[in-house]
């Protein structure tokens, strides 16, 4: 019997970290001609370290986020890996997060939590091109002779067409449900990239097609999931049937939720950027970002390392968003907002590079435009990456001191103001989902693309959805009660 591991996977093109559910295990499922399990790093992590005991659930009056993720399978875990033959183990995390209420394996915990299971073992993923699941590192270097094969399933469309479809019976064996990350483009339309990119490196450009994705979402629509972001791409308004897409799934389709994730400024600012932007308005759901691949406003850092977006063109992109998407819709946020992703460790970097941030950061919020969030990480150095052969960890080293000033500035300088803006006392959020606890605090967010955080005070029950009024804000999360 074949059994399918999923870690889970962050990379720039795709996510697959609970609540969401990436392409790569259906794609795997929906290729293979007989019957498989699927386990996740939480199931074996229950097993193996926690004895399959109920009470290891919280841990400090805390939720254990080791082991939330367990799959409808947990129960018969000790039979499934004694039938299993194969072991198809997924991971691979290029872009690393924190993330509320998943783990993701490294390397090192996966060889130990599967060395001793008797089967043929392969790994694929991300990992495959390395995996670091803390910002500023190398990627993580550990001996993968445990595996009889290192491969990427690097499926074509023609074949994904099939595979998609197939592959959405492993919601089958999910034990909670998810937000499903749908592909729309491999690769990067760029003739130069970015020098720390890893996309380049996995796959060259390709669109798949419009019918294909909707039939999909269809599928999925069978097992009564209706939740999906267009995110495994590297700018969804790149693609040439952008508002096909998004038109066809919610015209065809049942959908609660319908978001989208990485955009290139540039693409807003040109061609037929700002009616992408009014369909997207149209036919995604609110709560909508875009993510912004900005990285540094420091000019000399977007010259060296070929960043996709100069800052007078991110300025202009987001505005356009806040001009067609800043209204609000029914669940309390607004429609469709810029997100920012900035990074640090590139080369060019100086001390300079942070007050170049703030000053652009800051242009934003005093010109009335809101910023959905911001994300800030020190850059992971991937062998193969133009950021590798020329300079490695020369700038995260030269900077390492400042990092966390110049993060701490970004938050109580334009984080927590902008956050008062977003969502000003007295805003309901609905659709909020009761997720996890931390002592006596409960802490909440809708389905979609970069939700917010939303703590209360109290154990409400989770997995239920309520109302949330805000009370309070904090540097990068709010404070509600219920409403």
């Amino acid at each position: 019997m074949i059994t399918i591991l999923d870690c889970y996977t962050d990379e720039p093109a795709g996510l697959g970290v609970p609540p969401y559910l990436g392409t790569y295990p259906r794609y795997i499922a929906g290729s293979l001609s007989e019957e498989y399990n699927y386990i996740t790093i939480d199931d074996l992590r229950f097993y193996k370290y926690y004895n399959l005991d109920d009470k290891k659930k919280e841990v400090s009056h805390k939720t254990n986020i080791k082991i939330y993720n367990l799959t409808k399978n947990i129960g018969r875990i000790k039979e499934i890996l004694d039938d299993t033959t194969e072991l198809i183990v997924i991971a691979g995390v290029h872009t690393p997060g924190k993330y509320l209420s998943a783990i993701p394996g490294t390397l090192k915990e996966i060889t130990e939590l599967v060395g001793e299971i008797n089967c043929k073992k392969i790994l694929t993923g991300p990992a495959v091109y390395g995996t670091s699941i803390e910002g500023g590192k190398f990627a993580e270097k550990v001996d993968l002779s445990i595996f009889d094969q290192v491969k990427d399933f690097s499926f074509s469309y023609d074949k994904i067409k099939d595979y998609a479809v197939r592959g959405v019976k492993l919601v089958e064996q999910i034990g909670a449900p998810r937000i499903i990350e749908l592909e729309t483009a491999k690769g990067c339309s760029r003739k130069i990239h970015c020098s720390f990119c890893t996309e380049p490196l996995k796959n060259k450009v390709s669109f798949r097609n419009a019918a294909d994705i909707t039939n999909e979402v269809k599928e999925f629509n069978k097992y009564g999931i209706r939740n999906f972001r267009l995110g495994k791409q590297t700018c969804y308004y790149s693609h040439p049937e952008a508002i096909d897409i998004i038109k066809d799934i919610r015209e065809k389709c049942k959908v609660d939720v319908l978001h989208i994730d990485n955009v290139n400024p540039v693409n807003v600012v040109t061609n037929n950027g700002v009616e992408i932007t009014k369909q997207i308005v149209k036919y995604c759901t609110e709560g909508n970002t875009a993510a912004f691949g900005v990285e540094s406003f420091d000019p000399v850092v977007v010259k060296e390392n070929n960043l996709n977006s100069d800052p007078e063109v991110s300025y202009e992109a987001a505005r356009i968003l806040n001009k067609y998407g800043a209204a609000r819709g029914p669940n309390g946020m607004p429609k469709f907002l810029p997100g920012i992703n900035l990074l640090y460790g590139l080369i060019g970097e100086s001390k300079n590079t942070n007050t170049f941030n703030l000053d652009w950061l800051t242009r934003f919020m005093d010109e009335g435009l809101l910023i959905r969030r911001i994300n800030i990480r020190q850059v992971d150095i991937f062998n193969g990456t133009p950021l590798y052969k020329t300079v490695g960890n020369k700038y995260i080293k030269k900077n390492k001191k400042y990092y966390w000033k110049w993060r701490d500035e970004i938050r109580q300088k334009v984080d927590y103001p902008m956050l008062q803006k977003l969502v000003p006392l007295g805003t309901v959020l609905k659709d909020m989902v009761a997720e996890i606890y931390d002592g006596n605090t409960t802490f909440c967010r809708q389905i979609g693309t970069y939700p917010l955080i939303v703590g209360v005070k109290g154990r409400l029950v989770l997995g239920k959805s309520y109302g949330l009024k805000i009370k309070g804000h904090m540097l990068r999360s709010i404070i509600g009660e219920v409403a």
